[in-house]
């Protein structure tokens, strides 16, 4: 990857992780374990904090630099990327390790480098000739987070001896950006170029937005049907769900002419594998018919936000309202009421249970309402983001629902959360396809 800007930054967030194989460290019966058992395993578990912390520490050190010349003039030709690169000492890896190889004279299934950090960006961000981006921002993160390269080369080296005596290969260590922008060591292939994004990784989504209460609410109106739109919400809608973690709790109401929640949930449910699973088969098999009914669709959000908190099955925490449409309100009452609906029920639910709820809305395509979803974002101190048609990719829309996080991030690293750390459910790894699990902190520009 080639630069030579020079990058004005204003104030955001990043997030590192660090990522171990869940099966080799849950590969004893929970019956058969003993008190040495356990406590080999609670300091399994406290390495893996302690080191995605002091990877926070190094990011946010090299992050100082990012503006110097010597960090952007010795940034060009000495990045790997996981598509066109060759990487300088590739190797078989570790035998159990699924990596997609160079396609060298290595005669191995799997091969990596682990003397070297590999960079990717999402395909859609590769403005330039062999995928490299365009935008100053990607470019400073790509270069500036280089300069931590040495750290995280010397880290896997240490970590190859102290994972043995568990018998397992280090762990993977990534950082991800909020510009799509994503690091790793060790050095693999991809077999798709621009397929990964770091943004809509569970872990991501995880240590940006802490546990939290989410609602999906998704017209369904026959307007739906125009451009494509229904397909693009369908994926933007699994794209959310697919980032949650087990710490969140999840809902999806739709609604045209009137509102229902998908499964006939009663409360939130938690995010396990199994309840998004049954929620991304029903958003799948949603049809579109009808009007717009905006206070039939709040109505049935507030009932199902209400009845979690009064039976206590709420996070505790963060509750967040994604709300997308495409049309006006053309049924139900008017713009006025909704709005005093939602005003005075965030109001109640700040009173009655201590709960803040925050309203980001969606306005897709031209003919999308934007004074009633503005408000009612505004109203709530929220985020209203208006969608052009032209800019109505999966990519696109899926990218602006999954930003929500973006506005409690900010909260995350301060105070009492200042060693925050998130663990996810076991899932699957995106290059490996293996099960394992990820702790990941939040790191902040901490200079502003």
């Amino acid at each position: 990857m080639k630069t030579n800007s020079r990058i004005s930054f204003c104030r955001h967030y990043h997030l590192v992780v660090i990522a171990v194989q869940s099966l080799c460290l849950f590969g004893k019966r929970v019956d058969s374990a003993t008190i040495e058992q356990e406590n080999n395993f609670k300091s399994v578990l406290k390495k893996m904090e302690s080191d995605v912390l002091a990877l926070r520490d190094e990011i946010e050190r090299v992050y100082q630099y990012r503006c110097n010349l010597s960090t952007l003039d010795s940034c060009g030709n000495n990045n790997y990327n996981d598509c066109t690169s060759k990487y300088p000492n590739e190797e078989c890896a570790v035998e159990d390790e699924f990596v997609i190889g160079c396609g060298g004279d290595l005669a191995c299934k799997a091969s990596w480098d682990t003397t070297i950090s590999k960079v990717s960006i999402p395909g859609a961000l590769a403005g330039e000739l062999y995928g490299n981006p365009a935008d100053p921002e990607l470019i400073e993160s790509v270069c500036y987070t280089r300069l931590a390269e040495p750290y995280l080369v010397k880290k896997f080296e240490r970590d190859t001896y102290h994972w043995a005596q568990y018998n397992v290969s280090p762990s993977w260590t990534y950082f991800g950006a909020h510009n799509g922008m994503f690091r790793q060591i060790p050095a693999t292939q991809r077999e798709q170029c621009g397929s990964y994004d770091p943004r809509r990784r569970p872990w991501f989504v995880a240590a940006s937005s802490g546990p939290k209460d989410l609602v999906l609410v998704l017209d369904v109106s026959g307007s739906m049907n125009d451009y494509g739109r229904l397909r693009l919400m369908k994926e933007a809608a699994v794209t959310v769900i697919e980032t949650l973690s087990v710490a969140d709790k999840v809902g999806v109401v739709t609604f045209s002419d009137d509102a229902y929640v998908l499964n006939d949930e009663s409360t939130l449910v938690r995010a396990t594998k199994d309840n998004k699973d049954r929620l991304i088969a029903a958003i799948n098999r949603i049809n579109v018919v009808g009007a717009t009914n905006f206070h039939a669709a709040f109505s049935k959000t507030f009932d199902l936000l209400q009845l979690t908190f009064e039976r206590e099955s709420s996070t505790g925490c963060n509750v967040a309202v994604l709300f997308m449409t495409d049309g006006q309100l053309t049924t139900g009452p008017g713009p006025e009421d909704v709005i005093e609906l939602v005003n005075s029920k965030a109001i109640e639910f700040q009173e009655d249970f201590r709960r803040k709820m925050t309203i980001f809305s969606f306005s897709v395509g031209q003919d999308a309402d934007e004074v009633v979803s503005k408000s009612i974002a505004c109203g709530t101190n929220g985020i209203w983001v208006p969608i052009e048609e032209n800019q109505g990719s999966e990519t696109d829309i899926a990218t602006a629902m999954a930003a929500y996080y973006q506005l409690y991030a900010l909260g995350l690293g301060d105070g009492g959360n200042e060693d925050f750390v998130a663990w996810v459910e076991p899932y699957k790894f995106f290059n490996r396809k293996k099960m394992g699990t990820t702790v990941s902190v939040p790191v902040y520009d901490r200079s502003v």
